[in-house]
């Protein structure tokens, strides 16, 4: 059975302020408070969005 590639997705930076889509954004990658972390498969799409949002993220690589 092959494991999944995931990263780790902690929230560093507030929205207050930002855009309503990078908002939008934290919330799909299941992030609304500062220091939650979300655990996350390492796909094309969630790449993306985490790239829209880079400056709010930081971003580990799940062992």
């Amino acid at each position: 059975m092959s494991e999944k590639n995931t990263v780790i997705v902690t929230q560093i930076g507030s929205p207050i302020g930002r855009q309503k889509d990078q908002r939008a954004t934290l919330v799909g990658l299941g992030l609304n408070k500062l220091h939650r972390t979300s655990e996350l498969e390492d796909t094309p799409s969630v790449r993306g969005m985490i790239a829209k949002v880079q400056h709010l993220v930081r971003v580990e690589k799940a062992s």
